[in-house]
C-alpha cells in the first residue's frame, strides 16, 4: 500500500511540475511569435527564432531537472561522441512510448540544433502544447489516404506540398528533424495486425523519409539512427513518472547522406524499391540490435551510465 502511495504522489508530482512548467515557458513563446507575425522583417524573424530556439532549450532543461529530480533514470547511451550543434541532422528512432520524446530531448540536450517533430495536424488542437509546438515551427503533417485521393483527386500532391513547406523553414539555420519511422507507437497486436517480419519493430514508413531527404538534401549533413530500449518493457508516461527507477538503453549510428538516398520517390519507382530496401535493411539491423541489448540487460547488471 506505501508503495503504491508513493508511486502516485510521485507521478502527481511529475504530471503536475510538466503541466506548470509548460505553462510557465508556453507563454513567453505565444508573445514572441506574435512579435514574428506582425512584423514582416527578416532580421526580427530571425531574432524571434533565436529566441524561441532558447526559450524552447530552457522548456526542456527544466523537465529534465524535474525528472532527475522525482525518480532515478539509468542511462546507457552509447555513439552520441561525434555528434555537433551546427549541422542539419535528420534523425530516425524507433518509437514505444510517449517516454521516447523525453528519452531523445534528454540525450540531444545541447548536442544537436533543437529537435523538430513531425506531428500529425489533428495534434495542433492540444490545448496549450498544440499553440506551441506551432509557434517553435514543429512541422504539422497532414496524410491523405488512397482511397481518399481516389475521392478527391484535386487534394494529391497537397500533403506533400505542406511538408515542402515546412522544410523550406529550416533552411535558415542548422536543424534537427525527427522522424519515428513506423508513424505509430510500437504495440504486439500493432504488430500482429500488420504481420510485420520483426520481433521488436512495426515495419518502417519510407515515403516521409524520403520526401525530406529530397526537399533538404542539400542541407541535411547526416542522418543519426536511434534505437531506443527499454530492458524492462516500455511504459506510459504514466508509469514513467510513478516509477522510482527506469532503465533506458539508446544506441545511437551517425552516417553522412548519401546521393542514392536523394530521388524522387513517388515517380521513379525503382529509386523507390531502392530505397525502400535500404530503410528495411536499416530495420531489421536494428531489430537484431535491440534483439541482442534485451537480451544482455535483462538482468539487474545494467551497465554503468554514459551521456
Amino acid at each position: 500500500m506505501l508503495t503504491f502511495l508513493t508511486g502516485f504522489a510521485r507521478g502527481l508530482f511529475g504530471i503536475t511540475a510538466f503541466i506548470l512548467n509548460t505553462l510557465f515557458w508556453a507563454v513567453p513563446i505565444y508573445i514572441v511569435s506574435l512579435f514574428k507575425l506582425t512584423i514582416p522583417f527578416k532580421m526580427v524573424r530571425i531574432t524571434c527564432d533565436t529566441l524561441i530556439n532558447r526559450l524552447s532549450y530552457a522548456w526542456m532543461y527544466c523537465n529534465n531537472l524535474f525528472i532527475d529530480l522525482l525518480k532515478k533514470v539509468e542511462y546507457k547511451v552509447q555513439g552520441i561522441e561525434e555528434l555537433e550543434l551546427d549541422q542539419w541532422y535528420l534523425v530516425m528512432a524507433n518509437h514505444q512510448s510517449w517516454v521516447d520524446i523525453i528519452v531523445l530531448q534528454k540525450i540531444f540536450h545541447n548536442r544537436i540544433p533543437f529537435v523538430k517533430y513531425f506531428l500529425k495536424r489533428e495534434l495542433i488542437w492540444v490545448p496549450i502544447l498544440g499553440l506551441a509546438w506551432w509557434a517553435m515551427d514543429y512541422p504539422f503533417m497532414k496524410r491523405y489516404s488512397a482511397d481518399f485521393i481516389k475521392k478527391n483527386p484535386h487534394l494529391k500532391g497537397k500533403d506533400l506540398e505542406m511538408t515542402r513547406r515546412y522544410c523550406e523553414k529550416f533552411k535558415d539555420k542548422p536543424t534537427s528533424i525527427i522522424n519515428f519511422v513506423e508513424g505509430t507507437r510500437f504495440t504486439s497486436e500493432k504488430q500482429c495486425k500488420q504481420n510485420s517480419p520483426f520481433r521488436h519493430l512495426l515495419k518502417p514508413k519510407s515515403g516521409g523519409i524520403a520526401f525530406v531527404l529530397s526537399a533538404m538534401g542539400e542541407y541535411i549533413q547526416k542522418i543519426i539512427d536511434v534505437t531506443i530500449v527499454y530492458p524492462d518493457g516500455a511504459e506510459t508516461l504514466w508509469e514513467f513518472l510513478s516509477s522510482a527507477r527506469t532503465r533506458i538503453f539508446v544506441h545511437i549510428n551517425i552516417f553522412p547522406i548519401d546521393s542514392e538516398l536523394i530521388g524522387d520517390y513517388f515517380n521513379d519507382d525503382a529509386f523507390r524499391q531502392n530505397f525502400q530496401n535500404w530503410l528495411n535493411r536499416l530495420w531489421t539491423e536494428k531489430d537484431m540490435k535491440m534483439e541482442a541489448i534485451l537480451s544482455h540487460t535483462k538482468s539487474d547488471n545494467f551497465p554503468s551510465q554514459e551521456r
